[in-house]
C-alpha cells in the first residue's frame, strides 16, 4: 500500500497473489484421483497451455517482485552479509526440496535432484545476486539475451545422435543435456521438466517479476502503476503468442514464448489485484490468500507431508482420496468434479495449520 509520503510499504495484492498461487499449486498437485481430472487441471502433455501450466511461472514472477521489494532497501548495505544470507536461504530451500523428493521411502539410490523447490532455490540465488549488481536495464538485457539464445539453441542446434533439430519429447537438445549431465533420477526417464537448460529461461521469468517490482517502486501514482502492469502484461503476452508460432509455448521446455505469455498473464493479474486491493481497498475474500502467503513454502512442504496420510497410506484396502472420490461418484457426481472437490478439501485441510501459524504470528522463512 502507499503510505502518506507516497512510498510503497506492504503490497496486500502481492501477498494475496502469493497465497492463492500456492493454494492453486496444492490443488493441482493433489487431485482426488489421477484418472479423473479436468484437462485444464493437468499439465499440458507437450505444446499448449492450461491453467495448471500458469501456476509455477506465476510463483517465480512473484519471487522476482519480492526480490526487488526486499533488496531495494539494502543496495547500500555490505554485500558480503547479503550474499551469505542469500546463499543460505537458497541452500535451505534446495535441501527441503531434496527431503520431499525422498518421501516416503528415502531411497537414496533412486534420487531426483530437481523439482519445484529446487528451481525456486536456483532462480532465487541467481536473481537476488543479479539484482544487487545490475541496473534494471541490464536485467532486461540479460532476460532478452537468455530468451533469444535459448530459442536459437533449441531451434538451430541439431540434437546430438539424431543429426537434426528436434523439439519432440525426449529428443530435443534440452533432453540430451539432461541425459548426459543431469545426475540422479529424471522425471520423464531421459529428461526432466526442471532440467538444466530450461532453468535459464525460468531465470528470465523471475527477472520479469523483478522489473515489475521496480515499477512498483517508481514515484508515480498507484493508478499509473496498475495501468503500466496491465499494459506491459498484455504486450508481453501478445509478443509471446506470436513467438509461439515459431517456438511453441511449452512448459516442459520452458520455451521463450512460454515465458512471455505466462509473465504477461502474471503482470496483468498483479495489476488487476493491485487496483482492486491496494488502490480501491477491496479486501473481500483475500484473507485466505494472505494466510497461505504468509507461510507459502511451508504450506507447500506441509501438503507433501500430509499427502502421505491422505493420498498414500492405505485404509480399508485403498487410500482416503480414492475412497472419497468413489463415495462422491456414487451420488451421480461427475468423477472429475468429485476429484476436484476432494483436492479443494485437501487445500482446506492444509489451510488449518497455515491459519494456526498466522494467528500465532509464526512465519517460517526458508
Amino acid at each position: 500500500m502507499e503510505n502518506a509520503s507516497g512510498s510503497l510499504s506492504r503490497l496486500l495484492s502481492l501477498d494475496a497473489m502469493r497465497g492463492f498461487t500456492i493454494a492453486a499449486m496444492i490443488m493441482v498437485n493433489f487431485p482426488g484421483h489421477e484418472d479423473f481430472v479436468f484437462p485444464t487441471l493437468r499439465h499440458t502433455q507437450w505444446n499448449g497451455l492450461t491453467f495448471t501450466d500458469l501456476i509455477a511461472p506465476t510463483f517465480l514472477f512473484i519471487v522476482g517482485v519480492s526480490i526487488t521489494l526486499a533488496y531495494s532497501r539494502k543496495l547500500d548495505a555490505p554485500k558480503g552479509e547479503l550474499y551469505r544470507k542469500i546463499v543460505i536461504r537458497s541452500l535451505k530451500i534446495f535441501a527441503v526440496g531434496m527431503f520431499l523428493n525422498m518421501l516416503p521411502d528415502f531411497n537414496f539410490s533412486d534420487l531426483r535432484y530437481t523439482g519445484t523447490l529446487h528451481r525456486i532455490a536456483i532462480v532465487f540465488l541467481v536473481c537476488a545476486i543479479l539484482f544487487l549488481n545490475t541496473t534494471w536495464k541490464q536485467q532486461l538485457g540479460i532476460a532478452v539475451a537468455i530468451l533469444v539464445l535459448y530459442w536459437l539453441a533449441l531451434t538451430t542446434i541439431p540434437t546430438p545422435g539424431i543429426g537434426k533439430v528436434m523439439l519432440e519429447p525426449g529428443l530435443n537438445l534440452a533432453a540430451w543435456v539432461d541425459e548426459h549431465y543431469l545426475p540422479g533420477k529424471m522425471w520423464r526417464g531421459n529428461w526432466d521438466p526442471e532440467g538444466i537448460l530450461s532453468t535459464f529461461p525460468s531465470i528470465a521469468t523471475t527477472i520479469t517479476g523483478m522489473l515489475a517490482g521496480r515499477l512498483m517502486l517508481q514515484p508515480i501514482s498507484p493508478n499509473e502503476k496498475s495501468n503500466f502492469l496491465l499494459t506491459a502484461g498484455f504486450a508481453t503476452a501478445a509478443l509471446g503468442y506470436f513467438w509461439n508460432l515459431v517456438f511453441p509455448t511449452n512448459e516442459n521446455l520452458w520455451t521463450s514464448s512460454f515465458v512471455l505469455v505466462t509473465s504477461g498473464f502474471a503482470s496483468m493479474l498483479l495489476g488487476a489485484l493491485y487496483f482492486l486491493i491496494d488502490i480501491r481497498g477491496n479486501t473481500t475474500g483475500i484473507k485466505p490468500g494472505i494466510i497461505f502467503g504468509a507461510n507459502a513454502i511451508a504450506a507447500y512442504v506441509l501438503a507433501d507431508i500430509l499427502a502421505l496420510v491422505f493420498y498414500i497410506m492405505p485404509i480399508a484396502g485403498d487410500t482416503i482420496n480414492h475412497h472419497a472420490v468413489a463415495a462422491l461418484s456414487q451420488t451421480g457426481m461427475d468423477p472429475r468434479l468429485a476429484s476436484m472437490l476432494y483436492a479443494l478439501i485437501f487445500v482446506c485441510i492444509n489451510f488449518i495449520p497455515a491459519y494456526v501459524l498466522y494467528k500465532k504470528r509464526i512465519f517460517i522463512k526458508l
